[in-house]
Parts: C-alpha cells; sequence; structure tokens
C-alpha cells in the first residue's frame, strides 16, 4: 500500500497528546462492509452499509474500489453518467484512475493522488483505468467518498481540485508509530491541501503493529473509522476491527486506534481512513446520481440531465 510516504517518521511534525480532560469518543457502531461490483464491473466494498445517515451526515457513501490485482484486459471502469448537488473525492492508493468531465476537469491519480469533484449544478463525468493498466494488469486499490452539499451550495458551479500526494500534510505521533496523512480539514491545528464547501476532514493512517494513535479530532464533527486493510481496536474500549469494518463514533475530544501487535503476511499494518464532518441536518432526497433535498428537485434533475443541460461528452 504505497500512497505515500516517509522513510523515517521521526522527521515529521508530532501530534499533541490528549491534554488533562479531553475525552475520548466512544464506538457507538462498528458494521461490516458487504461487496459488490460498480460501473462496468470494478469490485467495491459498501463501506457506510447499514449506518443510519443521520449518523453519516455530511456523508453519503463511500467505496472501496479494489484491493485487486487485475490480469491484462480486466481492469474497468464508468462510462459516462452525470452527477447533481453533492462532491465526489476519489482516493487512488494503489494503481492509475483517469477522470474527464464536461465541464473540463480532468487528469489522472496514483499512488497517493486526490481527485475532488464538486458537481454543484451538475455535469457529466467518466473514470476509467489507464491505457497501460488495461494493457498489462496490475494492482488497483482505492476510495471514493460522496460529500453532501449544503442547499446553499448545491447549485454552485461544478469544480475540479488535483491534489497530488507530495502535497497531503505528514504528520506522527510522539513515538513515530503511525504515518496519518491529512488530505482535507485541519488535524490539530494541521491542514491538508482539499477545500471543502462542508467543514470535514479526511484523513488516511498507517499505524504501525502494536502502535497507537491517538488523534485529536474537532468537536463539532462527527468520526467515522474504515479499515482499509489489517486489523486491530478502536477507542479506548478496544473495540476489535479488521479489514472492511466500519467504526462509528461518538462525541469527544480524541479518537483511538491501535494495531494489533500482529498481522498478517499480506497487510504489515493498520491502514484506516478516518473521516468526519459537521452535519449539515437538511432534509435529503437521494435518487441515483442526484443528492438534492426534494423530490421535486431530483425529478428537476432528471429532466436537465436529459435536455443536456449537464454539457456534452468531449469529442
Amino acid at each position: 500500500m504505497p500512497a505515500i510516504t516517509v522513510d523515517d517518521l521521526t522527521t515529521l511534525a508530532r501530534l499533541g497528546s490528549p491534554g488533562l480532560g479531553d475525552q475520548p469518543r466512544p464506538v457507538l457502531q462498528v458494521s461490516t462492509a458487504p461487496q459488490g461490483h460498480e460501473g462496468e464491473g470494478f469490485p467495491v466494498r459498501r463501506a457506510f452499509a447499514g449506518i443510519d445517515l443521520a449518523l453519516l451526515d455530511p456523508f453519503i457513501m463511500m467505496d472501496q474500489m479494489g484491493e485487486v490485482e487485475y490480469a491484462p484486459g480486466e481492469p474497468r471502469g464508468t462510462a459516462w453518467h452525470p452527477h447533481r448537488g453533492f462532491e465526489t473525492v476519489t482516493y487512488m492508493i494503489d494503481g492509475v484512475f483517469d477522470h474527464r468531465d464536461s465541464h473540463g476537469g480532468g487528469g489522472s491519480i496514483t499512488n497517493g493522488d486526490t481527485q475532488w469533484m464538486t458537481a454543484g449544478s451538475g455535469l457529466l463525468h467518466i473514470e476509467t483505468p489507464s491505457e497501460w493498466l488495461v494493457q498489462s494488469g496490475g494492482l488497483f486499490h482505492g476510495i471514493q467518498l460522496w460529500v453532501n452539499l449544503p442547499r446553499s451550495a448545491k447549485m454552485s458551479d461544478p469544480r475540479y481540485q488535483d491534489i497530488r500526494s507530495g502535497e497531503v500534510r505528514l504528520l506522527t505521533t510522539p513515538d513515530a508509530g503511525a504515518l496519518v496523512r491529512v488530505i482535507a480539514g485541519t488535524v490539530d491545528g494541521h491542514a491538508g491541501p482539499g477545500a471543502t464547501y462542508t467543514p470535514m476532514s479526511l484523513v488516511h493512517a498507517t499505524v504501525e503493529p502494536g502502535a497507537r494513535l491517538d488523534l485529536p479530532w474537532d468537536v463539532e464533527h462527527n468520526a467515522l473509522v474504515y479499515v482499509l486493510s489489517g486489523q486491530g481496536s478502536v477507542g479506548v474500549e478496544g473495540r476489535p476491527v479488521r479489514t472492511g469494518q466500519t467504526a462509528v463514533l461518538g462525541a469527544g475530544d480524541y479518537l483511538s486506534v491501535s494495531a494489533d501487535a500482529r498481522q498478517d503476511s499480506r497487510t504489515p499494518a493498520l491502514d484506516v481512513v478516518v473521516l468526519g464532518g459537521r452535519p449539515i441536518r437538511e432534509a435529503l432526497a437521494w435518487a441515483g446520481p442526484f443528492v438534492m433535498n426534494t423530490r421535486a428537485e431530483v425529478m428537476e434533475a432528471y429532466q436537465d440531465f436529459q435536455s443536456g443541460r449537464f454539457g456534452h461528452v468531449p469529442a
């Protein structure tokens, strides 16, 4: 799992330790992601399946894409499709994913890069593996997160952010037992590069076997921990978690993630995605690729798409 890393974690800025009176976030729920397929047939885990949307707010869904080792000719992507009313965040850990949209955004991401697409008032886009990956095969692994937009921003102009792995803020724990990559938001005063409409934070952390990560977290944000690979525990109560599971946490000043001292041969460390945001607390009407506030707005989105108001597929 390359993403971005450093040879010597002791050279990185350190996270602060919990202070006197700081409260740990308790574990409210642990769910296991069912597996399925998306787009033209690439495998996914539905990370938030079985979790109440009220606990996820401002997030809608998240898929772990792969981890899969493709043979030549096997890699798959999506066809051109529309979006309105939310943002898609694609974080590529292994392999390559290409993006194009009808608003002019696009590019390739690999090994720790992120594409942050604000669909806003509406656009068309396509996501595909690169030509060389289709020809040669190889490892494919990443996540895609859907972030809701507040009513005031749902019809904003589409926007595309290309976040390179070298822009991500890298931190470590006081004992250098974990690598923390801040992609968006602010963690313990350290800001990531992603610009968001909805106040939120997105982190990818690698916790070495036997190590513990106490992560300061905005008290106004909710908190979710999704296990990309490995096994360990979440919360000071030590709730066991493993690959493909999501822990929903309650209120508090910080969250704790610990890696088991023994991992299997394929997963030398515990890798987790930690995310949270300030709940929007607005009515939600979600149908397919459109996330709006009312059913009438969803129907209007379908009509606008069918009338060509989302733009056209580039030549």
